[in-house]
Order: C-alpha cells, then structure tokens, then sequence
C-alpha cells in the first residue's frame, strides 16, 4: 500500500478484527501498479491496496473480509483472488455513516477473465 493512503489501515484494521494478520509493505504508486501487474491483477481491477494471502492468492481493494475467508476455504482452481476495483463509497475502509454505493466483489481468473464473487447492496452484507 502507499504509506499515506488511510483507507487502507481502516480496511487492514477490518480485516484483522476478523481473524486476518498483516505484514505492511509501503510502496509508491509506480512500484505499487508494477506488483499488482506481476502479481496477475488487470489494470481495470487495481484498487489502493494489494494484500497477499500465504497461498499466493491476491486480494485487491476493498473486500469484505468474510468473504476472503470463503475464498480461501473454497479457492476455485482457475482463480488468483479477489478485487473490489476502486475505492467504492461504504465498502470497508470507506465508511460514510449509512451510505453505499453497491458495488460487486470480483473473482480474478488465472486467464485474465472475472466473473461477481459476490454483489454487495447494503451495508450489513459485509459484515457477515
């Protein structure tokens, strides 16, 4: 992650109250966008943040972290991880009291391809 960029701590203390523990690598924006590009995740999908399961697996944005717990428990042979691409307004980390733009949870496919891990349209979706 970018060393200045807060929403990524919110979404990193999200996911750590949920059982998922971190080693924090600061990059700038060039490195960041060259790692996410090495690691398989599209352009299109970039998000601020990049997290890396033991696997291998990628988590790109803002993912509910129960649902990262479905992945890894199931993870389809095909896939390299997860991407809310962007920074969709009320997804974890970008918090705005009761608002939410609803938004889609990306399954990333070894052959580039995605299809919707899941859709998200009201706040209590995420916290499952």
């Amino acid at each position: 992650k970018s060393p200045t960029c807060g929403c990524c701590g919110i979404w990193q203390e999200h996911a750590q109250e949920r059982g998922f523990a971190f080693t924090v690598h600061h990059r700038d924006n060039d490195e960041l966008t060259r790692e996410k590009l090495r690691r398989g995740i599209n352009l299109r999908y970039h998000s601020c943040h990049t997290a890396v399961a033991a696997d291998g697996s990628v988590v790109e944005g803002h993912v509910p972290a129960y649902l990262i717990h479905q992945y890894l428990a199931a993870k389809p042979a095909d896939s390299l991880g997860l991407a809310v691409p962007g920074m969709p307004l009320g997804s974890p980390g970008m918090e705005a009291g009761d608002r939410l733009d609803p938004y889609d949870v990306l399954l990333l496919k070894m052959d580039g391809s995605t299809e919707v891990f899941a859709h998200i349209d009201n706040l209590q979706m995420q916290y499952q």
